[in-house]
């Protein structure tokens, strides 16, 4: 079974009135002002998925300035996995500087069936994670929905490009200190975190934490699969293309043709996330007949 755990999807309006997002919401505006940026509705994500043959994605929204903003796009994430409900798990976006109203709107997104939280964008939402009297009462949403946070994350060196914004992992390591409940999954790598879990005392608060290998072309050179294997297990790592900025299937050939085992390998492109999100093998539309 392939799960791709990090894609992103809008609503056709959205589309339709891209100027008029760009202008009104900064996070918006960073990742979609190149023409080049594409957007994608939850149809063309799912005849993507069929094409390359994969069972079920992560639909994430973006961390949103605008709680509004936040609030009308939840709504097509919902609708969408209303729609796809073998096929599509969704993510929703809060604000956290909206206060209660955030922490209303996680609570609706739960019962509306989310199951986790993200893409979050601190940096451009105008937060900090490390920040325990903001951040608590939503991890504890969270928790008790058994939802997951989904946050960007980012290098501290290295070849800038767009979107990579400051979420870097020492600010992701505190976090994770107050938190150790709470499961996280770090996007792009946790922007290089598994490397420090050569340390002995950031291993250990790494239990509730994985890494997905969203962007991975752009970013890192083909043996960080296998180095990360080493280092967190292949157990830590999920698939996850960020489709539509980069083809599923890219990805995909990537950790195919790594020097991975074919259990490592089983792991990271679906069973990880497989275990993550509780997803029945049963649903896959791709799944053998039996003879």
């Amino acid at each position: 079974m392939i799960i791709d755990f990090h894609t992103h999807i809008f609503p056709p309006w959205v589309k339709e009135r891209r100027d008029e997002y760009i202008k009104r919401d900064p996070c918006f505006a960073l990742l979609y002002s190149s023409p080049k940026a594409r957007l994608a509705t939850a149809e063309e994500l799912i005849a993507s998925m069929d094409e390359a043959e994969i069972d079920c994605a992560v639909v994430l929204n973006i961390g949103w300035v605008s709680h509004e903003f936040c609030v009308e796009t939840n709504d097509y994430i919902l609708e969408s996995i209303s729609s796809y409900p073998k096929r599509l798990v969704g993510f929703c976006g809060v604000q956290p500087k909206a206060g209660d109203a955030a922490l209303a709107e996680l609570e609706r997104c739960a019962r509306a069936g989310a199951r986790g939280i993200g893409e979050m964008r601190s940096d451009v939402q105008g937060f900090d994670l490390r920040n325990k009297t903001l951040m608590k009462p939503l991890v504890d949403v969270a928790i008790r929905h058994g939802m997951i946070l989904l946050t960007h994350s980012s290098e501290p060196v290295g070849h800038k490009y767009i979107g990579k914004g400051r979420i870097t992992p020492d600010i992701i390591y505190s976090f994770l200190k107050e938190f150790p409940e709470l499961k996280l999954v770090c996007a792009h790598w946790g922007g290089g975190l598994p490397f420090y879990a050569l340390m002995p005392e950031v291993a250990d608060v790494l239990t509730n934490v994985f890494f997905d290998t969203a962007a991975t072309i752009f970013l890192y050179q083909a043996q960080i699969f296998n180095i990360v294997s080493d280092i967190i297990g292949s157990d830590k790592i999920l698939f996850g293309s960020d489709y539509p900025l980069i083809s599923q299937d890219r990805i995909i050939s990537q950790i195919q043709s790594s020097e991975l085992s074919e259990e490592d390998k089983s792991n990271i492109l679906g069973a990880n996330a497989q275990r993550l999100l509780k997803v029945s093998e049963e649903q896959s539309p791709f799944k053998l007949p039996l003879i």
